[in-house]
């Protein structure tokens, strides 16, 4: 019982001095859905506006530039209300869209046009900055 105690107060006692990691934010935004074929992002519709690869299969998104601000930035890894897995952001949109995600759907464009256009609530955590440095 004692050995009980003492784990408990220890493990209650360090709780206190652990840092948070991330501030973490959500927000409604205006979900849609693209491919990655020529005729719906350009020229070579496999590499994000960041230089990434793209490849059916991946939970990637695009976001509006805005959102880049909010802390959605390239790597953010995203909770989208109706999926049950994680995304990460991996694209950009083109400027004129606000407050918006394109998820990504690899070639399936039946599932991409299914999926339609939907406000979604979404969650992420923006890694907070060592003061140190």
């Amino acid at each position: 019982m004692f050995t009980f105690l003492f784990i408990f107060f220890i493990l209650y006692a360090c709780k206190d001095k652990v840092e948070k990691k991330c501030i973490f934010n959500s927000f409604k935004v205006t979900a849609t859905a693209y491919n990655s074929l020529a005729y719906q992002t350009n020229s070579d519709p496999n590499i994000t506006a960041f230089g990434d690869s793209l490849k059916p299969g991946l939970r990637y998104i695009a976001v509006s530039r805005d959102l880049l601000d909010s802390g959605l930035v390239r790597n953010t890894v995203v909770k989208i209300e109706g999926f049950d897995s994680l995304f990460i952001v991996k694209d950009k949109m083109n400027r004129r869209w606000r407050k918006r995600i394109d998820i990504y759907m690899g070639t399936d464009v039946r599932k991409a046009k299914d999926w339609g256009k939907r406000k979604v609530n979404i969650e992420y955590c923006i890694p907070i900055k060592d003061s140190i440095h």
